[in-house]
């Protein structure tokens, strides 16, 4: 009888178990479907691992972004380069993610182009190694450095100046890029040897040309040629480290500090994550500092009464200097009138449009207005497409530098434009930007 009564308590504490759980979990679900579920963005994926990579391939992204803008409002979804992505179209949505609540996103590029940059580029990490060496590149460009420098940067400039004086009609940009990418060779290893100037242009051409195409390995695509200059601009970069080690050279540019540099631990960085970092400040500074410096003549040239202005500005500095006889000086750069300066850069900008988006990776699931961002997915505000909003730049497609006037109706708008670069991006566009004479001799006709 005892044995039974004890068989009969076991079961009815079973029961109840099994009942208290099964409650549990009833209520649970109830609770859930009461509770309205976040929903993906609306918008197509594509097909199955490419996703509509090619048919952004195929057709100008602007295009391919506004027409989904159109159609799916300012918050939508799709698959490219590999990856699932929400894609932002307003101020509001860029500043959520951006600024408010940036926490909830890490900076990050699709696989393909990270393997192109470097794994250990700071921009694609967060926490005490990105901060450090932001630190460290922004050191780079303290005054003292930049001082040094400008006579260098003039002589460059005003070479390439007289490269174009020959009466024959060039190319802006791929001469702006020549320009920025000696300036940046010059800001990050000092002044180096004509040889290895020459490879490492060579080798960061081909990695930049395949940067943007479909990634493939497939021999003799643009992208497989760009992992193979990838790989011989890490042996380069090798060989200029080994010198420096040999001739025991303590050099104050951004290869002298990323190899003096330790952590709190004492751990120094290894010659792939030097290589990394380099190939990742050149890159975000090259082309984005060649295209802003194109456009920007090329909004002067078809603004004559700011030509004139910009040129009155720098020739009284070139009579200064005995009509260029005497280099340009730290205080003669440092007493332009920025604020004029200012206007036309930030509206240049904004017109062009450079930086057409940014990459960021939800780190954990995130809603945002009704709409589930997982955890995971890219997340990649359209900057051309807010820029281009006449709700927040009235008349978007005329030059009006007078919009960032202070005072003026459009200083409000400040929080709109998200053209400027970052200090751990921006090397050869900030000591472009503090030497820049030449300007006043240049005739755009």
């Amino acid at each position: 009888m005892h044995i039974f009564m004890s068989i009969a308590s076991i079961m009815i504490y079973i029961c109840l178990s099994l009942s208290s759980l099964l409650s549990y979990l009833f209520i649970k679900k109830k609770t859930r479907a009461s509770k309205p579920r976040a929903k993906l963005p609306p918008g197509p994926m594509g097909w199955p691992y490419v996703g509509e990579t090619l048919k952004l391939y195929s057709q100008d992204p602007n295009v391919f972004f506004a027409t989904k803008q159109l159609r799916y409002g300012e918050i939508f979804k799709t698959h490219i380069l590999g990856c699932p992505c929400v894609m932002l179209a307003s101020p509001e949505a860029a500043r959520f993610m951006l600024v408010t609540h940036a926490h909830l996103f890490k900076p990050t590029y699709p696989k393909s182009k990270e393997r192109l940059i470097g794994p250990s580029a700071l921009f694609f990490h967060q926490g005490e190694y990105h901060t450090q060496l932001r630190k460290l590149v922004k050191g780079s460009l303290s005054p003292e450095t930049v001082r040094k420098l400008i006579p260098d940067i003039e002589s460059i400039a005003m070479s390439a100046l007289e490269s174009w004086a020959h009466g024959h009609t060039i190319n802006t940009f791929h001469e702006m890029k020549k320009l920025s990418f000696q300036v940046g060779i010059l800001s990050i290893f000092g002044v180096l040897d004509s040889n290895y100037r020459e490879k490492l242009n060579e080798n960061y051409h081909i990695m930049n040309k395949g940067y943007n195409c479909f990634p493939t390995k497939i021999p003799g695509t643009a992208y497989q040629k760009a992992l193979l200059a990838r790989k011989r601009l890490n042996q380069i970069v090798g060989e200029i480290i080994c010198e420096r080690k040999e001739k025991k050279m303590a050099e104050k540019d951004l290869l002298g500090r990323l190899l003096k540099f330790k952590d709190e631990n004492g751990q120094i960085l290894t010659e792939d994550q030097i290589a990394d970092n380099i190939i990742g400040v050149l890159f975000a500074a090259h082309d984005t500092t060649a295209a802003a410096l194109t456009w920007i003549l090329k909004y002067l040239h078809e603004n004559r009464t700011l030509l004139e202005a910009v040129k009155a500005e720098q020739m009284a500095i070139r009579e200064a200097n005995i009509r260029g006889n005497k280099s340009l000086t730290w205080t003669q750069t440092r007493n332009m009138p920025l604020t004029f300066r200012l206007q036309v850069v930030l509206e240049s900008l904004r017109m062009a449009s450079i930086i057409a988006f940014v990459y960021r990776e939800a780190i954990i699931d995130v809603q945002y207005k009704g709409y589930l961002i997982p955890k995971g997915w890219k997340v990649m505000p359209l900057l051309r497409n807010i820029h281009h909003n006449s709700e927040f730049f009235p008349h978007p497609h005329i030059f009006d530098p007078s919009r960032f006037e202070v005072g003026s109706s459009g200083i409000s708008r400040w929080d709109s434009i998200w053209a400027i670069p970052s200090a751990s991006t921006g090397t050869t566009s900030q000591i472009l930007a503090r030497s820049n004479q030449p300007v006043g001799r240049l005739e755009l006709d």
